[in-house]
Order: structure tokens, then C-alpha cells, then sequence
């Protein structure tokens, strides 16, 4: 394992395409989905550009991006806080086993407990594919539970 090779930290600008690259990946790997570049890239360029909306972490390897994932917000009325919910997870096949996502977590947890106090985090989320076993075994092995909560979207508005 090679993970002490691997430098995290928040994206930025420069990293926009690795980002819209990682995340086309993703998509099709998960769900055999072909994402419009134009439409991907305006959504990645939006959230580095408005911290508000969230942030992206990624993993560094001698200059490279390895892996990726972004964090969004949800605030609950119910917990009087503010859960990160952890989308877009993508690490690159050469570089999978070897402790990224792990890094990546630990990272996002990190900065939640030092804004604490500010931002009132109350905890994590994530929405995983029902066959994707592999992942679901990560999560775990990571403390995070099966809420049993299915999610549910409609995409045509109007």
C-alpha cells in the first residue's frame, strides 16, 4: 500500500477538468451514463467557483490527481445542523485499493470538526447504487450505516 504517497486537499481552480473528467468516469462506470461535457463542466466550474454551494477534495500522487469527491450541504430542522453529504466519489482504477478514499473521508472529517463550532455539522451523507457491494463495504468499514431511506427525484420541472 502506498497511501503516505497521496497528498489531500481542497480542489481549485486548475483542476476543473480532471474533475469533469473523474466525474463522466464515474458515470459511466455506475451507471452507464454519457454526461454532457458542456452541461458537467458548467456544473464543476459553478461549485469551485461558490464555496457556498460546496467543495470538492481531491487526491494528489506526484502532481497527479488520483481521486476525487465533492461535498454538498443539507441543513436539518430536525438536528438544528448541517450534513455534509459526500457525492461524486472517483478514484482513478490505477490508484483504487490503496487507501484513497479512506484519505479523502478522513480529510472532509477533519475539516468538519475544526468548523465545528461555525458551521454546526452534524454529520455525513451519501447515496451509494444498490449492487455497487464494494463501495457499500467501504462506507461501512468507515463507520458510516445503511439509513434504510430510499431517494427519490424528479428531473422535469415545469
Amino acid at each position: 500500500m502506498v497511501e503516505n504517497k497521496f497528498l489531500i486537499r481542497l480542489a481549485k481552480p486548475d483542476d476543473l477538468d480532471v474533475l469533469v473528467e473523474f466525474n463522466r468516469a464515474m458515470a459511466r462506470e455506475t451507471e452507464d451514463k454519457d454526461l454532457s461535457l458542456d452541461i458537467l463542466t458548467a456544473g464543476v466550474e459553478t461549485l469551485l467557483k461558490n464555496p457556498i454551494l460546496g467543495f470538492y477534495v481531491v487526491a494528489e500522487n506526484q502532481n497527479k490527481v488520483t481521486g476525487s469527491l465533492m461535498v454538498t450541504t443539507e441543513w436539518s430542522d430536525w438536528r438544528n445542523g448541517i450534513f455534509w453529504w459526500i457525492q461524486s466519489v472517483y478514484v482513478h482504477p490505477e490508484f483504487r485499493r490503496q487507501g484513497i478514499y479512506r484519505r479523502l473521508y478522513e480529510f472532509v472529517k477533519e475539516k468538519a470538526i475544526n468548523q465545528q463550532q461555525e458551521l454546526k455539522i452534524c454529520g455525513f451523507r451519501l447515496y451509494v447504487e444498490h449492487q455497487n457491494t464494494v463501495a457499500q463495504k467501504t462506507y461501512e468499514a468507515l463507520g458510516m450505516k445503511d439509513t434504510g431511506y430510499m431517494i427519490f427525484e424528479e428531473l422535469e420541472l415545469g
